[in-house]
């Protein structure tokens, strides 16, 4: 049976990888087991945000270093998610998925519906293909084969899905307008946007949550009515195809048990407190040491208005509003649960109505 395991670990900076060293060397965690870091580091979560691959170099290197493999063979079998932005309250860390097979332990009856987690890893990708139908299709391929290896069956069981995906540069750009070949977009920024919104509505693709004849290239950050109620997408330079973590309820002998939610805006605590209700979170003032981490997607309201009122981060022309995004939903969560060492990623085009998105919460069993 799968066992999956979940470990969160604050980060004195991108590089800080004492946390997992700690937890190797006394034991607590199996090198072997780990499929897949899930970071927040405390970059800009632009386009040029190097401490997104600074952290994944230095922990590939890490864990290579530990199994004794090269970093190219690490990265086949390791997912290295790392989101940037921590603004706000938002704590800089890492959190750890490590799955392995265990004998049944439920006395001859049925395993309980428990954390089941898969990972899956698309081709690299064109940067014509990025935000367009191609990338949606082939993220949609990767969910189901992520599905597989967490061993769930039914979409009704999945909670999130987080996924990392490529952005376009000025170099790809041109490289393939050389080709002759046009992309979804020549901003840089906006590629981001594109990227983070195909791979969603791949994953919306994945579990039916819209139809197959409803999308085109051209409903691609368009259509807002179409999206996924449990996809977390995240952009950046520093690979060239979509990393895919699959997290649900499967039978399986894990002692967690994660539930999911969507926010209808950035201020919306009641769709936390169901997910993490979901899970089987009580509210009796053990947030802080059962929740095994919570994961949220931050969409500044494009209309400029949050439940009749007006904001302002649309215009902000100094402060990115995916940035304002990320510290009010963290400072939301965080004040839920007590901690602020939550994931917040920015930019949640087709994830979730348009200026909300889904939460996802893992909690221990009480």
């Amino acid at each position: 049976m799968q066992r999956v395991r979940v470990h969160r670990i604050p980060m004195a900076s991108p590089d800080d990888t004492s946390g997992l060293a700690d937890l190797i060397e006394r034991g607590t965690l199996d090198p072997a087991d780990i499929i897949c870091l899930l970071g927040k580091t405390e970059g800009n979560g632009c386009v040029n945000d190097w401490t997104r691959g600074f952290a994944t170099t230095v922990f590939r290197a890490m864990l290579a270093d530990r199994l004794r493999l090269s970093p190219e063979d690490i990265a086949g079998r390791i997912l290295f998610i790392m989101s940037g932005g921590t603004e706000g309250v938002m704590t800089p860390h890492m959190t750890v998925f490590s799955r392995s097979e265990v004998t049944n332990t439920s006395d001859g009856g049925a395993p309980m519906m428990a954390l089941a987690a898969g990972i899956a890893q698309t081709r690299a990708l064109a940067p014509e293909e990025l935000g367009t139908m191609a990338q949606a299709r082939a993220v949609e391929a990767g969910v189901r084969v992520a599905m597989t290896s967490a061993g769930i069956g039914d979409s009704a069981d999945v909670h999130f899905v987080q996924i990392k995906c490529p952005l376009l540069t000025a170099e790809s750009i041109l490289e393939a307008e050389r080709r002759g070949q046009r992309v979804a977009t020549t901003s840089t920024y906006g590629s981001m946007g594109y990227s983070r919104g195909a791979a969603a509505l791949g994953v919306a693709l994945a579990l039916g949550e819209v139809a197959p004849d409803a999308l085109a290239d051209g409903v691609i950050c368009q259509r807002w009515d179409l999206y996924s109620r449990v996809a977390s997408t995240s952009a950046g330079v520093e690979l060239r195809n979509c990393e895919i973590l699959v997290l649900g309820n499967a039978p399986c002998a894990s002692d967690l048990v994660i539930g999911h939610d969507v926010m209808a805006d950035a201020i919306d605590a009641g769709a936390v407190r169901r997910a993490l209700a979901a899970a089987g979170w009580r509210g009796d003032g053990e947030a802080a040491e059962r929740v095994a981490g919570i994961f949220a997607k931050a969409e500044a309201s494009p209309s400029g208005v949050i439940r009749g009122r007006r904001h302002t981060m649309i215009d902000d022309s100094d402060i990115n509003h995916t940035r304002h995004a990320r510290a009010a939903v963290s400072a939301v969560i965080a004040s839920v649960i007590g901690d602020p060492m939550v994931y917040v990623s920015g930019g949640a085009e087709h994830q979730g109505p348009s200026g909300g998105g889904p939460v996802a919460a893992i909690v221990r069993r009480g």
